[in-house]
């Protein structure tokens, strides 16, 4: 038997299926830049959330809610091939992240305060850098604020490829 179809059956056949597959870096997800954490006044210069987990494709946005903070990469806290960046003082940025792995992250105005953050990448490979982003050194409240992120990883197998 064979099935015969138009060319408008063809074309909603080749729709239904497209629509019907999630999509690939849809999602756009927010990190906001405060003064303070509003759950927790005690918080002072912190990315939120702390730890952003998003699929290979995805979007990062970094919210400006709060005036003089930034976000730039840290040196050996990053996936092999992925890029580096670093955003203008007080303006939202967005970066549209494809490698898989974890990326570190900084508040350069209040880097002395231990404005850091983790995102992870997940998908094939994510643990590749791992081990070398964990051995990364960092200056005194910012190693705390550091062991905390990465044992909150361990904690909530956010390390488990």
């Amino acid at each position: 038997m064979t099935l015969k179809l138009n060319r408008r059956e063809v074309i909603l056949a080749g729709a239904a299926l497209l629509l019907a597959q999630p999509a690939l870096g849809q999602a756009t997800l927010d990190i906001e830049m405060l003064n303070k954490d509003p759950d927790d006044k005690k918080r002072r210069m912190i990315f939120k959330p702390l730890i952003q987990v998003v699929q290979p494709g995805d979007t990062v946005r970094f919210v400006s809610v709060d005036k003089g903070h930034n976000t730039q990469t840290l040196e050996g806290m990053l996936p092999e091939g992925a890029e580096a960046w670093k955003s203008k003082i007080s303006k939202d940025f967005e970066v549209t992240l494809t490698t898989p792995g974890f990326y570190g992250y900084k508040c350069t105005p209040h880097v002395s305060m231990g404005m850091a953050g983790l995102i992870i990448v997940q998908g094939e490979g994510m643990m590749d850098n791992y081990e070398a982003a964990k051995a990364v050194k960092h200056k005194s409240r910012m190693q705390k604020v550091w062991d905390a992120i990465w044992e909150q990883v361990e904690a909530e197998g956010l390390a488990n490829s």
